[in-house]
């Protein structure tokens, strides 16, 4: 094999090495089988990830959880998100953070401002929900769907001071009806019947 054949012979090996139709996964535009993905295809973000010791290149759709995707004219990766971040929409916004931290307007503090709660559930600064005094009962009003001629409910209110944020604490309900009983009103007609009968007493005590 003379020179010209060997560097045709291992050129063909090269393009082997990083042909699509052998090794390469779905979203690669070029790889190889030590390395993987190589370059990508458009719209296809760039990851490295580990395989045992060794670093493979994949092509993804969307970054997994801890990065976030870059774009570029030449070639668009994924990058890891600050240290405290658990998720992050962009270099300097988190969306989510790691246990002892807290997310506050994109970053993860170690404590959350004065007047929000420490969420250790959401690891999120959340709002407190606060609300004013309880009203005076209202009127008993009877309703259709109660048995009983002048059984009837009664309703008191109060209103919330804080208003929350997305993610803030659930309010304590801020209505409450309890059952009544309806006072009997005395007619308009028994009491000109009565009035009636005591003028006609009168009348006849005077002559």
């Amino acid at each position: 094999m003379n020179g010209l054949d060997q560097l045709i012979y291992g050129w063909k090996l090269v393009a082997i090495s990083v042909n699509l139709s052998i090794d390469c996964r779905s979203g690669c535009a070029t790889c190889s089988p030590l390395n993987g993905c190589l370059t990508c295809k458009s719209r296809f973000f760039f990851h490295l990830e580990l395989d045992g010791i060794r670093q493979r290149g994949t092509c993804l759709t969307s970054c997994p959880r801890g990065h976030y995707g870059r774009r570029s004219p030449n070639i668009s990766t994924c990058t890891r998100c600050k240290a405290d971040c658990a998720s992050c929409f962009s270099e300097h916004f988190c969306t989510s953070c790691h246990p002892g931290h807290f997310l506050f307007r994109g970053r993860c503090e170690n404590s959350c401002p004065e007047g929000l709660t420490e969420n250790a559930a959401l690891r999120e600064c959340t709002d407190r929900c606060e609300v004013g005094e309880w009203s005076h009962w209202g009127s008993c009003i009877r309703k259709r769907r109660m048995r009983g001629f002048r059984k009837g409910e009664q309703t008191r209110t109060r209103r919330i001071l804080n208003s929350l944020s997305v993610h803030g604490d659930p309010c304590p309900h801020v209505s409450e009806i309890r059952k009544c009983v309806i006072k009997k009103r005395r007619s308009r007609r028994s009491y000109k019947y009565k009035h009636n009968t005591k003028n006609i007493f009168l009348i006849l005590y005077v002559f």
